[in-house]
């Protein structure tokens, strides 16, 4: 099994390209709030998932989405629960591990992309964190032919259980180097997946990334495998895992 360790950089400035449009998901009655971003010529668009507790403002999924635009992919960082579900989910924390649900949220928010004039002939890329890591897997099983691929920072594909079987999205697992329950977990779940899959270790990151340079390689891994993957290229060959220097 080959191993890499992808070294973290030095801080750099993100260019945002484009303004940020405000969308609305219908789910039931109620809606999912979203800001939609995309910039001229995009070729694919990366849907966020965030992790558990989190909402669309995530600093950190903001910042990997303004490194994804200044490489010309579009965003959609979106809540994945109405305002009346957040409301009890703040004091309850009753939905942020239903996976199952997150994943159908995910799966309704690419059904819907894929009906907008402007989004519809993108292909689709999913970037999941801590718990939206599993979601994203699960609701790529779920459109095969749909989600192009899957990055996961932080995340925790075991929660996906079986489904990641039938996970066939080139995906690309990021953890760090010091959150060593997580990093099992994730080489536990890499054998259970059948497409193509790498794990990129980012030396000296804590679960969220907080180190300095670590969030900035984790944006830079990103946009490297949603740039090869979003476009209309061949399928690269399986890899087991890497660790990149």
């Amino acid at each position: 099994m080959q191993v890499t360790t992808a070294a973290p950089r030095h801080s750099m400035a993100i260019a945002r390209d484009g303004n940020a449009t405000p969308v609305r998901v219908p789910i039931g009655g109620q809606f999912l709030h979203g800001d939609l971003v995309i910039p001229c010529g995009s070729p694919g668009i990366v849907l966020f998932a965030h992790g558990s507790g989190s909402s669309r403002r995530s600093p950190r999924n903001q910042f990997v989405a303004r490194m994804l635009e200044s490489n010309g992919l579009a965003t959609l960082l979106i809540d994945l629960l109405t305002s009346a579900e957040e409301y009890v989910d703040d004091r309850t924390a009753h939905y942020r591990f239903d996976l199952p649900m997150l994943a159908t949220r995910l799966v309704t928010i690419v059904d819907w992309l894929r009906r907008q004039k402007e989004t519809r002939m993108l292909t689709i890329g999913l970037f999941g964190a801590s718990t939206g890591g599993g979601a994203a897997l699960m609701a790529a099983a779920e459109r095969p032919n749909d989600i192009a691929a899957v990055v996961s920072r932080g995340g925790r594909p075991d929660l996906a259980g079986r489904t990641l079987t039938k996970v066939m999205a080139p995906t690309l697992l990021i953890v760090g180097g010091l959150d060593a329950t997580v990093i099992q977990m994730n080489r536990d779940a890499m054998r259970l997946m059948p497409g193509v899959v790498t794990l990129e270790i980012v030396p000296s990151a804590t679960h969220l990334f907080e180190e300095p340079g670590t969030l900035e390689r984790v944006a830079e891994l990103a946009a490297d495998w949603f740039i090869s993957s979003l476009r209309p290229v061949g399928r690269p060959q399986r890899e087991t895992e890497r660790e990149g220097a």
